[in-house]
């Protein structure tokens, strides 16, 4: 009678075990929150409760900083409360990537010294916005722009598959650049240079300035690896305006997308936005992915 009680014990001892595994992965089924914030504000992203931060190549990363300078920043990297997972601002003004100025043997080295600094400080995903470098001349012809840039696209991707990096190619607004302004653009580019390690980043931000439907998500589906978002009028962070996100997170849902939404936003008030946002969008994110998809 023993033996058959503690039979059921650890029968039931392992659902037990099972159901919390599941939960635990249901949980992280959840895309997972960072906020571009930089190392400046590291502790207090952790306290808000963000495990992950954003921060810029131009500051950790750049060929601009000395080899002394940069292992300074792999300390301060290391000792960080939260993980240093992304870097914007990726290429300045001066390097331009596309158009008729571009020098592809400059930005071929440049992107290898920034790649290679990513790998060795464990930074995984680099966003490529880079509005004034990737502007072009008024009169440029768009169709040799972009079957130029989809080309330069196709090394940028093989680097960053050597340093085990992605390079992710980010929607902006027609305010900032004239040179793919649309996730539906971006999505077209990345397609066509088809690399693993070349893929998008679903700007919520600039799909709302630019009054881009969150079909466009759906459409893209399998490219996104990765979605940035901030409130539309002000680019405050979630919570400050109430801005309703939960349109384009359930278009993330629909595509299966588990990966990481990072806000990145004007901060006025740190101590009091940053906590807010970090609740305000973890809710909306847990009631849409706790929603059954639909057709």
């Amino acid at each position: 009678m023993r033996s058959t009680k503690s039979s059921y014990l650890a029968y039931f001892t392992c659902l037990l075990y099972i159901g919390f595994c599941s939960f635990i992965s249901d949980k992280q089924a959840y895309p997972r929150l960072g906020i571009v914030s930089g190392l400046t504000q590291d502790s207090l992203a952790y306290a808000s409760g963000f495990k992950m931060i954003g921060e810029s190549v131009p500051k950790i990363l750049s060929p601009a900083l000395t080899d002394d300078q940069f292992r300074a920043n792999l300390k301060k990297i290391k000792a960080a409360k939260c993980k240093v997972l992304t870097c914007n601002l990726f290429y300045p003004a001066s390097i331009k990537i596309a158009g008729p100025e571009v020098d592809e043997a400059k930005v071929l080295a440049y992107t290898e010294t920034v790649l290679s600094r990513a790998q060795q400080a464990g930074i995984k995903f680099i966003v490529l916005g880079s509005s004034g470098a990737r502007s072009i001349p008024a009169d440029y012809n768009i169709m040799k722009a972009k079957s130029d840039f989809v080309s330069l696209g196709k090394k940028l991707g093989q680097i960053a598959g050597k340093y085990k990096v992605t390079i992710l190619l980010e929607n902006l607004e027609t305010t900032e650049t004239n040179f793919i302004t649309s996730l539906k653009s971006a999505a077209e580019i990345v397609r066509e240079i088809g690399h693993p390690n070349f893929r998008l980043n679903a700007d919520i931000f600039h799909m709302m300035r630019e009054g881009e439907s969150p079909n466009e998500i759906i459409e893209a589906g399998a490219l996104v690896a990765f979605s940035e978002v901030a409130e539309k009028q002000n680019r405050s962070l979630p919570g400050v305006m109430g801005d309703d996100f939960k349109p384009y997170l359930r278009a993330l849902h629909k595509i299966n997308y588990k990966g990481f939404i990072f806000i990145e936003g004007s901060i006025k008030n740190a101590a009091t936005e940053m906590p807010l946002a970090f609740k305000y969008l973890s809710a909306q994110i847990a009631e849409v992915y706790s929603e059954k998809h639909t057709n």
